[in-house]
């Protein structure tokens, strides 16, 4: 979709609206297991290798035991060798989950920028009016790669944490129930301790996100626009402006690092202070003979493996945060509603004639300004229907109308006798062709921008459009020719011959109505008279819009439409309004004073 005249904009798509964590979980969760057996493989993979590192501390102990009352070198070798048989074999394990885990969260990372962009593709123009561009490409990319690495590693951590904890406690409460109430203490320290702690953290992530998002939004625009900041001589004002939203970003930053940092080394204290309790009565119980060297050496062994994962928890409690936050802005886009879709029994546009009719049309954009109000005009088949007026009185806003890019709030447009509304929107869409005054290029060779949108064409074709549209020639001297490569939007080529490019798009076209927004305003006078006499080849049995400010290219129209505030002030021929001295007389005498 493209949309003439985009202006600043403000985000307001409701992606950095709070939702419930487990809402966001769940979403993330339906993703994961889009692809159940290379999860189910991973869940494997993990709880193998933990069953076989977690037998180590077991061994240990069995070891230590076989050195307490002299040392029985058989049993010892015994287990220090099935030792080093399990950790390898849970180091390979570990290895192949690696590898299918980052298999997992590709996976999960390309379907989601799949449904993303497929969203974009869907929602309203009006979407792209109210937010930036670069705030978008940071939820595409950035957020999508914070949720990629936590899916990467996180998950696997959580896995492998839950099956330690677990395997640990029951072993200590094997070895000594009596020891394992030291636990009681440090569990609920750690746990109330953390989950209070991720409550805030979250929101500083989020914070963070959106802060981000604002700095790449305000980036994007600047660049793209640094030829005029240069040329107002406005460098220190932006620089001033973009000082103020790093400020805030890198403070959103700092804030959500410096929480998210002070978990770790807490949790960790409070680890320790376990190990040691642990440390201080099983040797009390130890000198008491209620346990022997070898189980109290394998319960502090387990301790530590149980102690570490909550320590672990928390130190990743920042990745899953931060995943989460970026995960809600993407859900964000993802659950954008899309164009209201056609009706039920909408049909095809099919044998166009071209016939429009605006009847009683009422349009605003915020539904509280008017834009549009009781317009009404009628365009024959093959006609030019030229539309004038001062900047804001609502021109590019009947083509928008007109495409369905917007739905009128009252009256209806008529389309071969039928309101769009009861045809289907790609196919309304297809009957037209559009040149634009903010042209749009791709990065692509010169005819695969010509034949864009055209379906399959021959090079023949390609180059008779170019030859209407007057670029041969300057295309056949480019070294490449047809197939010179063009940069990112065009930038090795002029504005004019980008204009020059879309026209001849337009003309390889085989629709039979036709809108041309200032098509010819980047181009230069003698340009101009060129490209108008192909413009006259062009409309030829075309109904064509043309919304002009250079009212001498559109004193050969049928019909001129005069509007001013939302409404047809006048409307009638060239010679006609001249002789009625109206507000058409007085803009047209303006651009010659």
């Amino acid at each position: 979709m493209m949309y003439a005249g985009k202006q600043s904009r403000k985000s307001n798509d409701g992606s950095q609206k709070a939702k419930n964590r487990k809402y966001v979980v769940k979403r993330l969760w339906d993703y994961l297991i889009f692809y159940k057996w290379r999860l189910a493989l991973a869940i494997f993979l993990t709880v193998i290798s933990n069953l076989l590192s977690l037998v180590g501390p077991y061994l240990t102990g069995r070891t230590v035991s076989a050195m307490e009352n002299g040392v029985k070198f058989d049993q010892v070798f015994l287990f220090a060798g099935l030792m080093i048989v399990f950790y390898i074999l849970s180091s390979i394990l570990n290895y192949s989950l690696s590898i299918a885990m980052v298999k997992i969260s590709q996976s999960v990372v390309y379907k989601m920028r799949k449904d993303v962009f497929d969203k974009l593709t869907k929602v309203p123009v009006s979407f792209f009016d109210q937010n930036q561009t670069g705030d978008i490409i940071s939820k595409i990319s950035y957020d999508i790669d914070t949720i990629n690495t936590s899916l990467a590693t996180d998950v696997v951590s959580i896995f492998t944490s839950l099956i330690t904890v677990v395997i640990s406690l029951v072993m200590m409460l094997i070895m000594s129930p009596i020891l394992s109430l030291v636990f009681l203490i440090t569990i609920p320290l750690s746990f109330i301790f953390t989950r209070t702690l991720s409550k805030i953290v979250k929101k500083k992530y989020r914070l963070r996100n959106m802060k981000l998002g604002e700095l790449n939004g305000f980036s994007e625009e600047m660049i793209t626009g640094q030829k005029t900041v240069q040329s107002y001589v406005s460098e220190a004002a932006v620089l001033s402006r973009f000082d103020i939203i790093n400020d805030e970003a890198s403070d959103a930053s700092y804030k959500a690092g410096y929480y998210s940092t002070v978990v770790g080394p807490t949790v960790n204290f409070i680890s320790n202070l376990s190990v040691t309790l642990v440390g201080v009565f099983g040797g009390l119980l130890y000198f008491n003979g209620s346990i022997d060297l070898g189980k109290l050496t394998s319960f502090t062994l387990y301790s530590r493996r149980f102690s570490g994962p909550i320590n672990q928890m928390s130190n990743i409690l920042a990745d899953i945060q931060s995943a989460l936050a970026a995960a809600e802005r993407v859900f964000g886009l993802i659950d954008l509603k899309e164009e209201v879709l056609d009706k039920d029994d909408a049909t095809p546009y099919e044998n166009v004639n071209g016939e429009i009719e605006f009847n009683a049309v009422q349009f605003s954009y915020d539904k509280k300004t008017p834009i549009i109000q009781n317009l009404s005009f009628k365009a024959q088949p093959g006609q030019v229907v030229a539309i004038v007026g001062p900047t804001g009185a609502g021109k590019t806003t009947l083509v928008n109308l007109l495409m369905r890019f917007y739905d009128v709030d009252g009256g209806e447009i008529i389309a071969d006798g039928k309101n769009i509304q009861d045809y289907t929107r790609d196919s309304l869409r297809r009957a037209f062709s559009m040149v634009l005054q903010d042209t749009w290029l791709f990065t692509g060779s010169m005819a695969d921008n010509i034949a864009y949108g055209n379906g399959e064409v021959t090079r023949e074709q390609i180059i008779e459009a170019a030859k209407k549209a007057k670029i041969h020639h300057f295309i056949e001297a480019l070294p490449q020719g047809y197939d010179t490569e063009l940069t990112d939007e065009g930038l090795n080529i002029s504005k004019g011959q980008k204009q020059l490019l879309v026209i001849a798009r337009a003309m390889l076209s085989n629709t039979k109505m036709l809108i041309l927004d200032e098509a010819t305003s980047n181009v230069d006078t003698q340009t101009e008279i060129h490209i108008q006499q192909a413009m006259l080849q062009l409309m030829q049995n075309k109904t064509t819009f043309v919304i002009a400010h250079r009212l001498s290219t559109i004193q050969n129209a049928d019909l001129i439409l005069v509007i001013k505030d939302g409404n047809i002030v006048e409307q009638g021929k060239h010679d006609e309004l001249i002789q009625k001295q109206g507000f058409y007389n007085k803009l047209y005498q303006a651009q010659f004073e």
